[in-house]
């Protein structure tokens, strides 16, 4: 079964990277001064301004991981941790680079492409994020799964994400965003499978449900609420715990929105796309897509809430 899930995640997605070679990124090329990416309905999207503190704590982390590059040029991880303090910085075209460049020279090594993988769904290049991860996914078969190291740790410092986690959750939500919902499904299993922590079984079942749910499998859907309980340890998935207790009926979706308003950030975009994308496959059209176009003018265009917030306008109404 599982050989089949993953032949069914992976069919037609790697191509343009089977060979390790780096995908030429034309929207780059097209981008205005200070740009990092356009809009599905083609706006340019710049970085956000952080509070000064922040900004000056993020540039000596860079600072620090390019150090470490330098007395390590061949080490891939180092490529990485540059290219994340990068991300972080909102600098994804300066990611997208450097995990380029490592991937010249280390074409067989997943992480790299689970990366880069990331930063093509930031900067909103959906197929060329399809290769990369299913090329992650490939790669890293029959590899034992490890914790994948914070660059911004949460208030514990404890990891809650590994190798095996975050390639299936980004292919899935790669898969998602194009519409490719049977793909989606399979890789969103495959997380499914090595989610051994409550905040990875919240994460991957919050897509997951919805995954189900809008290809009108509501009894597989159901049976993903299943292990979801009130009192679970979540140390910062909490957006996703209450948006499952949500569709359990335990949450109203007034309570969702006031919560993401009040904490600001990421956690709005995340908690109402939940929230829309609940009214949609409810058959409530106008609330939902109400509440997507409000999403998809947020100031946090990264989020994965935004993002696909807007490839749901883009695909199902404008």
């Amino acid at each position: 079964m599982r050989t089949t899930l993953v032949a069914l995640c992976l069919a037609g997605g790697a191509a343009s990277v089977i060979l390790g070679a780096a995908p030429q990124d034309a929207v780059a090329q097209q981008l205005p001064p200070g740009a990092e990416a356009f809009s599905l309905d083609g706006e340019p999207l710049y970085p956000g301004l952080l509070m000064a503190d922040v900004q000056a704590q993020l540039e000596a982390n860079l600072a620090e991981a390019r150090a470490a590059f330098e007395r390590a040029p061949t080490d891939p991880d180092a490529a990485i941790w540059v290219g994340r303090r990068l991300g972080y910085l909102g600098r994804y075209q300066e990611a997208i680079g450097v995990y380029s460049d490592a991937i010249a020279d280390h074409p067989d090594y997943a992480k790299l492409y689970r990366h880069r993988g990331h930063r093509y769904i930031s900067t909103r290049q959906f197929d060329l994020a399809i290769a990369d991860l299913a090329r992650a996914a490939e790669l890293i078969e029959g590899v034992p799964d490890e914790v994948e190291p914070d660059g911004a740790p949460n208030e514990r410092g404890i990891p809650t994400s590994t190798s095996h986690t975050n390639i299936w959750y980004h292919l899935g939500l790669a898969y998602y965003l194009t519409g490719d919902l049977e793909r989606a499904l399979g890789a969103y299993q495959q997380c499914l499978a090595f989610s051994k922590n409550p905040d990875m079984l919240v994460a991957t079942s919050h897509w997951l449900y919805m995954t189900l749910r809008r290809l009108g499998q509501d009894d597989a859907a159901a049976d993903v609420l299943e292990p979801i309980v009130d009192g679970m340890d979540i140390i910062e998935n909490g957006a996703y715990y209450r948006l499952l207790l949500m569709y359990k009926d335990l949450i109203p979706p007034e309570l969702i929105l006031e919560r993401a308003a009040a904490d600001g950030g990421v956690q709005f975009p995340t908690s109402a796309y939940g929230v829309a994308a609940w009214h949609l496959y409810n058959g409530r059209q106008e609330v939902g897509m109400t509440l997507l176009y409000r999403i998809a003018t947020d100031t946090q265009w990264a989020a994965f809430g935004t993002i696909a917030a807007e490839a749901d306008i883009d695909r199902i109404g404008s």
